[in-house]
């Protein structure tokens, strides 16, 4: 095998195991215990982190994070890798920010000229745009990293009315949706899962109670096996053409959107009862491209709120009801 070949290969085989004699590759590789050792001596001073570890149940270990093996990349491909990191810049707060800054850096510094010309000139061409928010959300990173070893999180969780609640929470995934980031985890409070503004989670930290963290890696982005809602209430509602592309935009309206062969559709599905007035106001907001027809306590609360409403602009005359 040729040298630069077993180097590659060497390097892919550190990074799998991460622990290792050198004894076990040389009889992998092939070769003899010295030339293992000068392979692993140029491979850490190409930057992979080793270190040795002397005794009798010594060895090599690789150590922080480890190293991707190079890779060919075609001019298409990086541009392409390059602009769907560059999109991120839209965001104020995300899970790895420091990393994709460094990624970003490195595929344009080690690119040919022409190409970072081109990219240059594609930058006025093309983008992907995310509104833009001004809450950040600081604790992304410890909500990811607490969905991916499924543990239990203490969050302060602010209200829409700013109030700050403590909650025991333990995360399923994280994800993005018209600017904002969500965490869909089960509440330990509501005994259910519930979607979170990550916005509002101002301070999250591991739960040092005792809390015994549920067995959730069969649930992740999709919502597959979750729990089905407390006190449910069965909604329906149709829409046209307008009001599906809409819902299309809410990620959590999926599972209830069903689409007709002419665009229109409709939603139908179960909800939480104490969710009803958060429905009403997004229909009130979809104005004539959605028609509820239940529940009995869903167009209520849409008339009520409309009253509320067309008091204010009456000349400031009181709210229809009080509630």
């Amino acid at each position: 095998m040729p040298k630069s070949k077993r180097l590659m290969e060497l390097m892919m085989t550190v990074n799998r195991k991460r622990r290792f004699k050198v004894q076990e590759l040389a009889d992998e590789f092939g070769v003899s215990k010295r030339t293992i050792l000068r392979d692993l001596q140029e491979l850490s001073e190409l930057g992979v982190p080793l270190y040795s570890e002397v005794g009798p149940h010594g060895g090599y270990q690789v150590v922080r994070e480890r190293v991707l093996p190079p890779i060919a990349f075609t001019e298409g491909e990086a541009a392409a890798m390059f602009f769907a990191v560059h999109a991120l810049r839209h965001y104020s707060s995300l899970p790895f920010e420091a990393e994709s800054a460094s990624a970003l850096s490195k595929f344009y510094l080690h690119m040919p000229g022409d190409v970072r010309d081109r990219i240059d000139r594609m930058k006025d061409r093309v983008d992907f745009v995310t509104p833009t928010r001004r809450g950040d959300a600081p604790c992304l990173a410890v909500l990811l990293d607490a969905a991916v070893r499924q543990q239990v999180l203490v969050v302060e969780y602010e209200s829409k009315e700013g109030a700050a609640q403590p909650r025991r929470i333990q995360p399923v995934c994280i994800y993005a949706n018209n600017g904002l980031w969500y965490c869909t985890a089960y509440c330990y409070l509501r005994q259910g899962f519930r979607v979170f503004r990550c916005d509002r989670i101002r301070e999250a930290a591991h739960d040092g109670s005792g809390q015994e963290p549920l067995d959730l890696g069969d649930i992740g982005l999709s919502r597959k096996g979750a729990t089905p809602p407390r006190e449910p209430v069965r909604l329906r509602a149709s829409l046209t053409r307008s009001g599906v592309q809409r819902c299309e935009g809410e990620l959590w309206l999926g599972p209830m959107l069903r689409v007709g062969e002419d665009g229109s559709g409709e939603l139908e599905g179960s909800v939480p009862r104490g969710d009803v007035p958060f429905f009403a106001e997004f229909f009130i907001g979809m104005g004539k491209n959605a028609i509820v027809s239940e529940p009995a306590e869903l167009l209520e609360e849409i008339r009520t709120q409309l009253a509320d409403l067309s008091a204010k602009y009456r000349g400031g005359s009181e709210p229809a009801t009080s509630r």
